[in-house]
Order: structure tokens, then sequence, then C-alpha cells
């Protein structure tokens, strides 16, 4: 049995891991964590944590090298003073896209990610709705991959859209939007896209399925530059969608992602704070929904050996 929980951040995220702090109903466990003039980060704990259970509440957001460096630097502070056991927290994995040599002469980044995750000395990893379900496969640890599906689908049943209809902006995310589809008893749509060499962007190309007249969701797991979905909106539109929204977990919104969703005839943008997302990002048509009750309730579950899973199973 470890000691206490101990929850630790650093400057990704302070706000998420300060409301996971009060679900639990514990303080933020002191650090330092700040970055010289030469650009070398350092970190100094405020009290030993020898034997204690430790979680790092750290996505791998903007600014992302530094955000990375902040969590592997502190598991590597908390290995060193002799944790019990250290989870890493990273809401949003960078470099998930990377999971495969889909060219010729690339690298699987992702994999790096959780080498180094390993490496730095993580004894679990804890993460919300990967890129690709492939991605737990790259860690040697044990870990959590966790999903806001039942918190999205809970805020869409309670504003009872009518002639809803489920879309995914493209193929590869065609499963996961079944099963939003299933629990709202809507039908399903795909839009085919074709994506040119290392263009961010994405051209719809077709749509399977019906939408017109209906209340189309898009369904996704992170929008970054807006590309892909603000096509997918205008293709909607264009197919006769009445209402269009657009769910997603991860709102990365690199530029210029929110000048193009504030010019898409979008009613609702509905997210989620695993990344911060500040103020000039923020739309009037968007929802941020909080996954640090999802958060709070596995780490407190991971800590007290009892299943995660069943968290999930409704």
């Amino acid at each position: 049995m470890y000691g206490e929980i101990k929850l630790f951040t650093g400057n990704a995220h302070p706000e998420l891991a300060q409301d996971v702090a009060d679900y639990l109903k514990i303080p933020l466990s002191g650090a330092d964590v700040f970055e010289f003039p030469n650009e070398n980060i350092f970190v100094r704990l405020h009290s030993s944590v020898r034997g204690q259970d430790a979680f790092i509440i750290q996505p791998m957001s903007s600014p992302v090298h530094r955000s990375i460096m902040e969590l592997l630097i502190m598991i590597e502070t908390l290995k060193r003073d002799s944790a019990g056991r250290i989870t890493a927290v990273f809401p949003y994995m960078a470099y998930a896209r990377s999971d495969k040599k889909d060219q010729p002469r690339v690298p699987i980044t992702g994999r790096l990610m959780a080498d180094l995750v390993e490496v730095a000395g993580a004894d679990r990893y804890l993460t919300v709705d990967l890129h690709a379900g492939q991605i737990q496969g790259f860690f040697s640890i044990a870990g959590d991959e966790l999903t806001a599906f039942h918190i999205q689908r809970n805020y869409l049943r309670a504003k009872n859209l009518d002639d809803v209809v489920v879309v995914a902006p493209d193929a590869g995310r065609a499963k996961e939007a079944r099963y939003l589809a299933d629990a709202l008893g809507a039908p399903l749509a795909v839009v085919e896209k074709r994506r040119y060499g290392n263009d961010p962007t994405a051209q719809g190309m077709q749509l399977i399925g019906d939408v017109d007249g209906m209340t189309a969701v898009i369904y996704d797991d992170e929008i970054d530059t807006a590309g892909t979905i603000t096509n997918a909106i205008k293709f909607l539109r264009d197919a006769g969608a009445a209402d269009i929204y657009a769910v997603a977990t991860h709102a990365i919104l690199s530029d210029p992602a929110t000048e193009r969703l504030a010019n898409a005839p979008l009613t609702e943008l509905i997210v989620t704070n695993s990344v911060p997302i500040p103020e000039r990002k923020r739309l009037p048509n968007m929802k941020i929904l909080s996954i640090a009750p999802l958060l709070g309730e596995v780490i407190r579950r991971i800590h007290f050996g009892i299943s995660v899973g069943a968290l999930f199973n409704e």
C-alpha cells in the first residue's frame, strides 16, 4: 500500500490540476517549476514524497516542448525523492498523430513520447482520448486511457435535440461516431476526405448518409487548425443540415482555428478542458465541459485499487 495521494502540476494547466484537487478535497503539493534564462527547466519539491502515491497533472499542450520537458523532469524529481509510485497524468498526448510510418523515412514520434515517459521513471500513465487506440501499445508500463465520451453524451442528451444525425468527419472516426450515434438513438453519416501530403488541411469529398433538414453532430477527438472540421461544416450545410454542432475532446485550436470557427455556420462547439483554452480563443458559441471530476475519480480509484473500467460500464 502506498502513502497519501500527492498531486503535482507544472505550468501547462494548473487550473485543471486545482479542479482535480478540489474534487479529491486535498491540496495541490507544492513545487517550484520554472525556466532559467538559458531555457533550462528547474524543479524543486517543497516537501518529501518518500513512499507516497504521486500524480503529475500535465497535458502536453502549448508550449508543447516545454510542457513535455516539465513533465519528464518532474517525474525524474519524484523518482529521485523516492516516491512510492508515480503516475504521469497527461490528458492530451502530443505527437499522438505520429503513430505509424505512413511515408518513407519518417519517425513514429508517438512511440518516442511513450519511451521518454517510461525512461524518466513513471510507473503508470493516465490519458484521455488518444488519437489512435494502438498508441496504448507503445507503453510498457501500466496505464489507463480514459474517454470524455460519457460527459459529451450526457451533455447532448440533456439538450434534447431533434432529428439528430451523428457525423464522422472522416472514415477513421466512424467507429467512435457510431458509438455516439447509438447512444443518442441517431443515424450515422460519414464525410469522406482526402489529405494531400503533409498539408494540415483536408478536403471533404463526399457524404455517406443523409443530413438534409437534420441536426448534425460532428464528433472528433481533437480540433487543431480546424481545417477538417470547418470543411465538414460547410459540406454539411451545403448538404442541407439545419443545425450543426461540433464535439471534440481536445481543443488545441492552433492558428487560424479560432478565425475559421468564428466564420463557420456552427450552432455550438462543445469541447473539454483537457488543455487550457486562452480567453482569446474562446468563442461565444463554445461550451467547455470539465474532465476534472473524471480525472479525480480515476485517481481515487487507482490509489485505492478500485476498478476504473466499472466507471464506463453503462
